[in-house]
């Protein structure tokens, strides 16, 4: 039995695009928690030494040779490799604790921050303050409300004199902006108003960069499997809004509420790209299982990601390093 699970294991590990997505959505949800069967091999060793099956044991190093492989890198405490800039994402709401100014990161030109608002946050103020203490270039929020923007605007504005708003995402900006166009990426199944993606220019020193701030529809869990039909809509918006972008260097920070594996992202992973050397769990803030907020590029290259101290929100703060010399 155990035996027989762990090549079970070892099969969805390395064939998980293989599940079909027709029942409630289980492709999608098994590789959204992909990482997490790491812990399933680890259980059935328990299982085998206590039953001190030799058979057991061996078909086990399948998994564990496969995860090793996927994941395993991600275990190891690396040095961050240099970079031109360095972006941050994060969904807004709770604890501030402080977080590390970005030169303590490693060298880099410009620093990115990308997150996510909470529209529950109460203290938006002090996770401003503690956003602007990571010294970043580019700060990208989501989830404003009305009664939080007049804090955020008051906050940033010494330090980012430069904004693009849409709805409830923004990108503020110590380079200037211009370009500035609400990002289309509400799905049709949606009567209300719903605006949350805003695509800017940055004239960096490095050249105009294309900016997107983007947060996809949300993914629900429920009894009969797992729904995530508007988000899939609206990443293929996305997927084709960047897809049709002039500009060659593209910067796409957001909560796209799924992690890079799940197919459903495949119209932005196929266009753009993020490290992957670093679990960087960012939700939820109080126990992380998965990264759903990201840090992508197009002809850049983000050298690494890792996650932030606790704010305000119910995500971590993502942060990533970009390189965009050649």
């Amino acid at each position: 039995m155990v035996a027989s699970l762990a090549v079970l294991t070892a099969g969805l590990l390395t064939c998980h695009s293989a599940v079909p997505n027709v029942l409630g959505g289980a492709g999608s949800l098994l590789e959204t928690f992909l990482p997490w069967l790491g812990p399933a091999v680890a259980l059935l060793l328990v299982l085998a030494l206590l039953r001190r099956s030799a058979v057991a044991l061996v078909a086990l190093l399948l998994p564990a040779a496969v995860w090793g492989e996927l994941f395993g890198g991600m275990l190891r405490a690396e040095e961050r490799g240099p970079h031109d800039i360095v972006a941050l994402q994060h969904n807004v709401s709770d604890e501030n604790r402080g977080m590390l100014r970005a030169e303590e990161r490693g060298p880099h030109d410009i620093v990115a921050l990308q997150h996510n608002v909470s529209d529950e946050n109460a203290d938006p103020a002090g996770t401003a303050s503690a956003l602007i203490e990571s010294a970043p270039d580019l700060v990208a929020l989501e989830e404003l409300t009305p009664s939080a923007m007049p804090i955020y605007e008051a906050a940033l504005a010494a330090d980012y004199p430069y904004r693009a708003v849409e709805g409830t995402v923004g990108l503020w900006s110590k380079y200037p902006l211009s370009d500035v166009r609400p990002l289309d990426i509400k799905p049709e199944g949606i009567k209300e108003e719903w605006s949350r993606g805003v695509r800017s220019t940055a004239r960096s020193p490095w050249g105009d960069i294309a900016v997107y701030v983007a947060h996809l529809p949300s993914v629900r869990v429920r009894w009969n499997g797992f729904s995530s039909g508007r988000r899939d809509e609206s990443a293929g918006l996305l997927g084709a809004a960047i897809a049709a972008e002039q500009l060659d260097r593209v910067i796409l920070l957001g909560d796209l509420n799924s992690t890079l594996d799940d197919r459903g992202l495949a119209p932005v992973t196929s266009r753009t790209g993020s490290a992957e050397g670093e679990f960087a769990f960012s939700w939820p803030a109080r126990l992380p299982v998965a990264r759903i907020d990201h840090v992508m590029t197009r002809s850049a290259t983000v050298t690494d990601v890792w996650t932030l101290p606790a704010t305000g929100s119910d995500h971590l703060p993502i942060a990533a390093g970009i390189e965009l010399t050649p």
